[in-house]
């Protein structure tokens, strides 16, 4: 069937403007091939504005004049959104959910008059600038075609992965999806220890920014485990081992497992309830 639009996206939040700038940034696809959904109309004003493509609050025109759809709405209303279109859905849509803890077999069972071609995805937040990184899972229906569409989408905003057990999109959630928020959080004490010890606020955010990035950089590039890397930072006696043993004597690491595991436990919750 021939539609108005390549990509439909129901839910126009933060997650969804990641995912549309990463097609835009990288010309996957065209500005006029894109469409978003949104009952608050500051969300669809900022799609609109930022990214010149169709906006709408009628979930049911996007489903209709779409082939993929990016359900990007919270998971606790994803039934009644789901049930104010199901009757359009298609064979032919590809139907891509980054909504945490839903399964895709929960999709399917509302979308049981077809056979739903569902794949789930859990990205996060740096796709806004390219960084993004996402674990990507075809439900029973999605065929390789899917899959690797799917992959495209959030390739343009980063890296994907293709997660085989289903069961583990609930850890990609607590590692990759939460874990931005992990590291914001820890760079935040960092700049308040720095202004606690006496640098201004502008050079504390500025130190930790560049260091943060160094880091996650050199993770990268040099392919070095972290463990490595902190060794090499580190001299007997001297200022990083003094960090270090406080949090040893704190056990951080251990609370930042419990906290990630929190996450973990949270995403099977909520897709228990739905």
């Amino acid at each position: 069937m021939h539609t108005q639009y390549e990509i439909g996206v129901l839910g126009a939040g933060n997650a969804a403007e990641g995912i549309v700038h990463g097609l835009l940034r990288n010309s996957v696809l065209l500005d006029d091939r894109i469409i978003a959904s949104d009952p608050n109309e500051s969300r669809r004003r900022v799609f609109r504005d930022r990214f010149n493509i169709a906006v709408t609050d009628d979930n049911r025109h996007v489903v209709a004049e779409s082939y993929i759809l990016i359900l990007a709405v919270k998971p606790q209303i994803h039934r009644e959104v789901l049930a104010g279109v199901v009757n359009l859905i298609r064979d032919d849509h590809v139907v891509v959910s980054i909504m945490a803890g839903v399964s895709t077999g929960a999709i399917e069972e509302q979308l049981n008059h077809v056979s739903a071609r569902v794949v789930r995805v859990m990205p996060n937040l740096p796709m806004h600038v390219g960084a993004g990184m996402a674990g990507v899972h075809p439900g029973k229906y999605a065929n390789e075609a899917d899959l690797l569409r799917a992959q495209r989408i959030f390739d343009a905003g980063g890296k994907s992965i293709h997660i085989e057990d289903e069961a583990l999109m609930d850890s990609v959630t607590a590692v990759s999806g939460s874990g931005p928020a992990y590291f914001y959080f820890f760079a935040e004490a960092l700049i308040e220890a720095g202004v606690k010890a006496g640098l201004s606020p502008q050079h504390a955010s500025l130190l930790v920014k560049q260091s943060c990035l160094g880091a996650a950089r050199m993770m990268v590039e040099s392919n070095e485990a972290p463990d490595v890397l902190r060794k090499k930072v580190m001299s007997p006696g001297g200022t990083t081992a003094a960090a270090v043993a406080s949090f040893e004597k704190n056990e951080v690491f251990d609370r930042i497992v419990e906290a990630a595991m929190a996450a973990f436990e949270r995403s099977r919750e909520l897709g228990e309830g739905t």
